[in-house]
C-alpha cells in the first residue's frame, strides 16, 4: 500500500486486528526484513510497517533530514492512518525514531521493543578521527585557487574509499542523512520514557554492542533486556523462533486488546 505525506510516496503494509503495533526499521533496509516477525504477530495485533523515506519503495526526501525530521515524519503517518496508543518496535535506526517519538508522546506509547537499538553515539577510534579531521582538511586545502576545479571529484574519490558501506551505498542525500543520524546522542530522551520497554540484542552485535544495550536499559525507567546468544545485530532474523517467544511473552496481556 501506499500514501502520500507531505508529497512523499511512502510504501507501508498493514495487516491483523486488535491493538496497534508499528514496527520501524533499521538503516539501509525495509519494511521487508519484518515478514515473519510481522506475520506472527498479526494473529493478534494490527500491525503496521513503512518504509522510511529514502528506504524501500518510499521516496526520498528532498534534503537531508535528522532523527527528529523522521519522527515528524512518523507522527504525521500514524496520524492519517488514526493509530493511537501504539506499540512501537524499532530495530537499530528505527529505534532512534522510537526513542525520540516516545519522549514526545510519553502518554500515548503503549510499549516499546528495542532490537539492537542505535541511540547511543559511539565512543569512535582513533582512525575514525584521523579519517573525519583529513577530510576536513582536505576540503580546505581543495578549495584553493586551481586545486577546487578537482575539488568534487576528489572528495568523491576519498569519500569511496573512507566510507562505511552504508555511506558508499546511499545517494548524496542520504549520505547527508546518514551524517546526521549517527551523530545525534539520543541519551538525554531515555529518562524521559514511560512505557514498559523490551530491549532485544544479540550477544555478537558489533553495530550496535551490548555494551549500549545496558546503557540504554540503566537510562529507560522501565526497561528491561534480553540478551541472546549466537546472534548479531539482526537477531530478529538470525534467532527468530527465541526472539518470537520472547516479544510474545512481553505482549501477552495486550493480545485482543483495542
Amino acid at each position: 500500500m501506499f500514501m502520500e505525506i507531505d508529497q512523499i510516496k511512502v510504501h507501508y503494509k498493514q495487516t491483523g486486528e486488535g491493538r496497534p503495533v508499528v514496527m520501524l526499521h533499521g538503516w539501509g533496509t525495509s519494511l521487508d526484513l519484518f515478514e515473519d516477525l510481522q506475520s506472527n504477530l498479526s494473529a493478534n495485533f494490527q500491525v503496521t510497517s513503512l518504509d522510511f523515506p529514502g528506504f524501500g519503495r518510499s521516496d526520498e526526501p528532498a534534503e537531508a533530514w535528522d532523527v527528529s525530521q523522521y519522527t515528524d515524519f512518523l507522527e504525521k503517518f500514524l496520524a492519517e492512518l488514526e493509530i493511537d496508543n501504539p506499540i512501537l518496535i524499532g530495530h537499530s535506526f528505527g529505534g532512534r525514531v522510537s526513542i525520540k517519538y516516545a519522549d514526545r508522546h510519553d502518554s500515548n506509547v503503549h510499549k516499546i521493543i528495542l532490537i539492537g537499538s542505535a541511540g547511543v553515539k559511539p565512543k569512535r577510534k582513533a582512525d575514525y578521527y584521523v579519517k573525519v579531521y583529513t577530510f576536513k582538511t582536505l576540503k580546505k586545502v581543495l578549495s584553493l585557487p586551481i586545486l577546487n576545479r578537482y575539488k568534487e571529484d576528489i572528495i568523491a574519490r576519498y569519500r569511496g574509499k573512507a566510507g562505511s558501506s552504508d555511506y558508499q551505498n546511499a545517494s548524496r542525500v542520504m549520505q547527508q542523512t546518514l551524517s546526521k543520524v549517527v551523530n545525534e546522542d539520543l541519551q538525554h530522551h531515555m529518562p524521559n520514557i514511560k512505557a514498559p520497554t523490551l530491549l532485544v540484542w544479540g550477544a555478537n552485535d558489533a553495530s550496535t554492542p551490548v555494551q549500549d544495550a545496558k546503557i540504554i536499559e540503566k537510562l529507560i525507567p522501565n526497561a528491561g533486556l534480553a540478551l541472546i546468544e549466537n546472534a548479531g545485530h539482526y537477531v530478529f532474523l538470525e534467532q527468530k523462533r527465541r526472539v518470537a517467544v520472547i516479544v510474545d511473552t512481553f505482549l501477552e496481556e495486550d493480545k485482543g486488546a483495542v
